[in-house]
């Protein structure tokens, strides 16, 4: 059970509060260190993934639990980055989009597998969890450096390619699933 990749992955959820309060009324060195932490854990979330699988130790634990600490930190990071007025105005609709689409796909997933049907990771998904990782960070890190915007529009811009990518795959996933719906 504490294996290295659950360990790894346990970190990850623990380290969301951590996140939330450096993003609680966050100074310019409060958004380094968080955006420090959130590298570190995007780190351990590949580096969990790669050790379970080369060293065999896949477990139900894990295969549980990383998607909640991937979404627990997307949405806790979301949520914070609106109550800080990162993500502001039009652009808390493409954080919503993201948000209700996560949930969608996981009670989706959730459905699908009592019925023992898979929905793997499409390509165009992992595109959607990159530019959604960038966004984040890019966005957290702005707020580091307020002095250098570009970095700050460069997180609202993948924001909303991140946001595209949800409705497009979200869609792909939702049509997949109602085939298994009677």
């Amino acid at each position: 059970m504490l294996t290295l990749p659950n360990v790894l992955t346990l970190s990850r959820i623990f380290a969301v509060p951590i996140l939330v309060l450096l993003l609680w009324q966050p100074k310019p060195f409060d958004y380094m260190v968080c955006f420090a932490l959130y590298v570190l854990m995007g780190v351990t979330d590949y580096f969990d993934g790669y050790v379970a699988r080369t060293q065999g130790a896949v477990s139900k634990l894990g295969i549980f639990l990383d998607p909640i600490a991937d979404k627990i930190m997307i949405a806790a990071v979301i949520v914070m980055l609106i109550v800080t007025g990162d993500i502001e105005g039009s652009a808390v609709i493409a954080a919503l989009v993201i948000l209700l689409r996560e949930i969608a796909v996981s009670g989706l997933r959730e459905f699908l597998a009592e019925l023992r049907v898979s929905m793997p990771v499409s390509q165009l998904a992992k595109w959607k969890t990159t530019f959604q990782l960038v966004s984040l960070g890019a966005l957290i890190l702005g707020g580091g450096f307020p002095n250098w915007p570009f970095i700050h529009q460069t997180g609202l811009f993948s924001l909303w390619a991140a946001a595209a990518l949800t409705v497009v795959t979200g869609w792909d996933y939702l049509r997949a699933g109602l085939r298994h719906m009677d």
